[in-house]
């Protein structure tokens, strides 16, 4: 089963991609291998670039939507979009628990 991330936000609107802090940035700075050791510093630092971005939220939108599950998108780790996602899909079962 795919998952899918629904918000009330269109989250591809508009051109975001354009003004997104990142596309000046080396893209492998978003790019970490591994979550230990100089990567934790590495996913910090593309962090403070997303915490910079007019567009960090259509951003985070987008990753989840499409189910991101690699590198820093949004101003999140991989770890951290699972939680958002597992969060979002329990909330999906109680709402459609509640519905019965």
């Amino acid at each position: 089963m795919a998952l899918m991330w629904n918000r009330t936000v269109d989250w591809d609107a508009g051109d975001w991609r354009r003004v997104a802090a990142c596309r000046n940035t080396e893209p492998d700075l978003f790019f970490p291998v591994g979550t230990t050791g100089p990567a934790v510093d590495q996913i910090e630092a593309a962090k403070r670039v997303c915490r910079a971005c007019e567009v960090q939220e259509p951003c985070l939108d987008f990753a989840l939507a499409t189910n991101q599950e690699s590198g820093v998108w949004g101003g999140t780790s991989e770890e951290e979009r699972r939680k958002l996602r597992k969060a979002w899909l329990a909330a999906r079962r109680s709402s459609v628990a509640l519905r019965r």
